[in-house]
């Protein structure tokens, strides 16, 4: 059994999250080969030095996780691209490169977060091109605490308002941006969270049908992705 898991946004404000979350590493995910969690796994990350109290917690449950056998692979998101390999080290996990494919269910299976493919959003797009560039990582990295979390703040504020603002088709997928990724990486399916629309999508690669599974946010309930001998099932869950 794999498990994938996305948009958990974890943060102290929301502890009905993070209990939900520790729940399923400590059972369902305990059974699992493999815990895919594909970004936006914290609401906000500045830094592996800043790591906080929560974050740490957070952290040494991944490492017990792992630890009992299961593998923990995590992605960047958008909210937490400044996760780095000092905290995966710690955690026990392996970091995924955005986009990934892998094989689930016997095929291969392209994994990303889902933000690259949002084209339509230029000015989204033009700000990603910028603060993932290896530069201004560097130089993220190494900014003075203080004036990390106050960019954060700046980021996180902008963004909420810029989204209400937006057209609904723009902040979801470019339709044409999925069959195009997914032909370049040779799958005909493909796994990704960001949008917070929890669904399977089926379309057309060329001639070829393929599918789209979209994970969903946890927000009033969790959602997972379950492969094993029985397909690839998608479902949400109550907190608690």
């Amino acid at each position: 059994m794999i498990l994938l898991i996305s948009d958990l946004h974890l943060q102290e404000e929301r502890p009905d999250i993070t209990r939900a979350f520790l729940d399923l590493i400590g059972g369902r995910a305990r059974h699992a080969e493999a815990l895919y969690i594909l970004g936006d796994f914290f609401e906000a990350w500045i830094g592996d030095d800043a790591m906080t109290p929560f974050q740490a917690s957070i952290c040494q449950a991944l490492r017990a996780l792992s630890d009992s056998g299961t593998r923990v692979l995590l992605m960047h998101g958008n909210r937490d691209f400044l996760l780095g390999q000092a905290f995966c080290k710690a955690a026990g996990c392996t970091l995924l490169t955005d986009p990934s494919v892998i094989e689930l269910g016997g095929e291969p299976v392209l994994l990303m977060h889902g933000d690259s493919l949002c084209t339509r959003d230029e000015a989204y797009m033009k700000l990603r091109r910028y603060l993932r560039n290896p530069l201004s990582l560097w130089i993220l990295r190494h900014l003075p605490l203080r004036t990390r979390q106050k960019l954060a703040r700046k980021l996180r504020s902008e963004s909420k308002a810029q989204t209400r603002m937006k057209a609904n088709d723009i902040v979801d997928v470019t339709p044409e941006e999925v069959p195009r990724i997914m032909q370049q990486f040779g799958v005909k399916t493909l796994v990704h969270g960001h949008t917070h629309r929890p669904a399977i999508h089926k379309l057309m690669i060329g001639d070829t049908p393929g599918r789209r599974i979209v994970l969903g946010d946890w927000d009033r309930q969790g959602w997972a992705l379950q492969v094993d001998d029985q397909g690839f099932q998608l479902a949400a869950f109550d907190f608690g």
